[in-house]
């Protein structure tokens, strides 16, 4: 659902950042609070500590309103990459929790994806671009924002996963108040536009998150960090093929080295992997 992020947000129109944030977390709420509405005693679980809350909304409502900011400032392509650091992020700030040891594949693989991240945005050798200077600068707060929210929440995995439901509507109220205040109206011109916007509500504003929360909290976030990865790759190849980029060797060679700096820095996870697999066996 995440690789069609930065396709449906560079096919939504012209809408600025704030109020394409407040539509899509109001359409990506509904899901949620459908369940509620249906099971009304699991309204108790929206009953969480302020911390709960502050880390949800500070992560859905600061890494969408920076996402869109940097798509609406740069090429998709680079912006989206760039943004797509926070796997690599995520696998490298994993192994720095306690019972973890950072290892030098971990400082291999974040080199190798900060390598990726210089191939993108350089246009002249490792030289900014400055007409995209807000574009790239918004991308990178937008990854560090992600994985930090994704360790974060780690830390509540007895946390009920309809809260997501309950993180949607205040950032989708948020953003309705910062549009109001900050921005000018402007409405989808096209029934593409819209489907894109809808598309955005629905999938990866939406039901992506709920996957997401479940993971991270009942799953190995070493693991989901690395397999997140496919994510970019296959938005850069939606991006080329509906003709909002152009393949180039540039771009190919970014994906190859981000990426592979995720699979490096993930290197405990197959390791774990090809050591159980005796025991299995036997």
């Amino acid at each position: 659902m995440w690789s069609f992020l930065a396709l449906l947000t560079a096919g939504s129109g012209k809408m600025p950042p704030f109020q394409l944030s407040a539509v899509c977390f109001a359409i990506g709420s509904i899901p949620g609070l459908g369940v509620l509405v249906l099971k009304p005693a699991r309204l108790a679980l929206l009953k969480q500590p302020a911390k709960v809350w502050i880390t949800g909304i500070a992560g859905l409502f600061g890494y969408h309103f920076l996402y869109f900011t940097a798509l609406r400032n740069a090429p998709a392509v680079e912006a989206g990459l760039i943004a797509y650091l926070w796997p690599l992020l995520i696998v490298v700030g994993s192994a720095l929790l306690p019972g973890e040891r950072l290892r030098w594949y971990h400082v291999a693989g974040a080199l190798a994806g900060l390598c990726g991240t210089f191939l993108i945005v350089g246009r002249n050798g490792i030289n900014f671009d400055g007409a995209y200077a807000v574009g790239y600068g918004a991308a990178f707060l937008c990854a560090f924002t992600w994985s930090g929210y994704s360790l974060l929440t780690r830390r509540f995995e007895a946390v009920s996963t309809d809260v997501v439901a309950g993180f949607c509507l205040v950032t989708s109220i948020l953003s309705l108040f910062c549009h109001l205040g900050l921005e000018a109206t402007v409405w989808p011109a096209t029934m593409f536009e819209w489907i894109a916007v809808v598309g955005l509500g629905l999938l990866p504003v939406g039901a992506a998150f709920y996957a997401w929360d479940y993971g991270v909290k009942n799953g190995d976030i070493q693991i989901l960090g690395a397999a997140s990865y496919a994510a970019p790759l296959l938005s850069t190849l939606f991006l080329t093929l509906f003709g909002f980029a152009e393949p180039s060797w540039r771009i190919a060679l970014a994906c190859l080295l981000v990426t592979g700096g995720a699979v490096l820095a993930a290197q405990d996870m197959f390791r774990r992997k090809s050591q159980a697999q005796p025991a299995v066996a036997e």
